[in-house]
């Protein structure tokens, strides 16, 4: 009777391989990646990190699943929107900002998370650079040095306006030492910086009523998650006060902002995909070194400028990447 049985079962097997139907190996398990925002489903870049992946040879819904969470610009949604990809097991959590990494580690310490911005030295997500130690791994941006860069092309555009706004988000990890040494910058610049903090939406309005009392002259946008979110509100705010701005982002200038220097963040979306690819093939984020930006680019809207009533240089437009007109 045994023999049988064990004959019967093999035949079963055999033709459930020949075919076709035969349960999946753990081999072939379909990958699980959250994707984690701060923001909304309207992500200008996620666009790039699937790209990324096609690039790689994955396609959605096909070898590869992506899970979606959106937190609406709700900061404190991010951890208990972490808690819910780790409980749908997906296998890689993807998100923006060390603000986004930051909460999904409080939520794990041993699934592999991949951040496609932020600082992770000054929020302790990462030891070094080139080991980061922990499960977190993948791109970032450092601040100040682009802040300080932003400040030089602001001022050699406009030598005469002096008194500088600058909207910083105090909930913003690092950013504490990014407004001071933004502040220490402009003190070389012969800059009066006028730090003011937007820790919600509802803070940028009041900040600009701050700028016209202080009759501030131009402004400047710390990189932050807050700020990108709000980069049309901060904008139009900025041309209805004829300010002239420099931003972090193209974003901002495409919105009808001034002046942006910054790396390209679609690029950095499109190479957080490697990550994916790597740690989905065995690498760890602890071994996986935090890269750089290496696409940057400065732009400059001569429409906003007339709109303003300024006159950008040509030793500057000329050294723009581009020029919207």
């Amino acid at each position: 009777m045994k023999k049988q049985i064990i004959a019967l079962t093999f035949s079963v097997l055999f033709l459930a391989l020949v075919n076709g139907s035969a349960p999946a190996r753990a081999a072939d398990k379909i990958p699980r990646v959250g994707i984690l925002f701060i923001g909304g489903k309207d992500q200008p870049h996620l666009e790039s990190f699937k790209q990324g992946l096609r690039d790689l040879g994955y396609s959605e819904g096909k070898n590869i699943i992506l899970i979606y969470r959106y937190a609406e610009g709700k900061q404190e949604r991010l951890a208990d929107l972490a808690a819910e990809l780790v409980r749908d097991k997906v296998d890689i959590i993807v998100t923006t900002a060390s603000i986004g990494a930051l909460a999904a580690r409080r939520v794990t310490q041993t699934l592999p998370i991949v951040m496609t911005t932020g600082n992770p030295l000054s929020t302790g997500l990462a030891d070094s650079l080139a080991k980061p130690g922990g499960n977190v791994t993948g791109l970032s941006v450092m601040p100040t040095d682009l802040t300080v860069k932003r400040l030089e092309l602001l001022k050699e555009s406009f030598p005469k306006k002096t008194r500088v706004a600058a909207l910083w988000n105090l909930r913003e990890s690092g950013a504490r030492t990014q407004i001071k040494e933004t502040e220490e910058a402009a003190k070389v610049l012969s800059l009066r910086l006028h730090p003011l903090e937007i820790m919600s939406a509802d803070d940028i309005d009041l900040a600009f009523t701050a700028m016209t009392k202080a009759r501030d002259q131009a402004i400047i946008i710390l990189t932050s998650p807050l700020a990108t979110l709000n980069s049309k509100r901060i904008v139009d705010l900025a041309l209805k006060h004829r300010l002239p701005g420099i931003y972090p982002t193209r974003q901002f200038v495409e919105e009808g902002g001034l002046m942006a220097y910054g790396p390209l963040i679609g690029d950095l979306y499109r190479r957080a995909a490697t990550y994916v690819d790597k740690i989905l093939k065995g690498r760890t984020p602890a071994d996986l070194p935090v890269e750089q930006p290496m696409k940057f680019d400065f732009i400059v809207n001569l429409k906003a400028a007339k709109q303003i009533g300024v006159t950008v240089p040509p030793n500057v437009l000329v050294r723009a990447d581009k020029v919207i007109r």
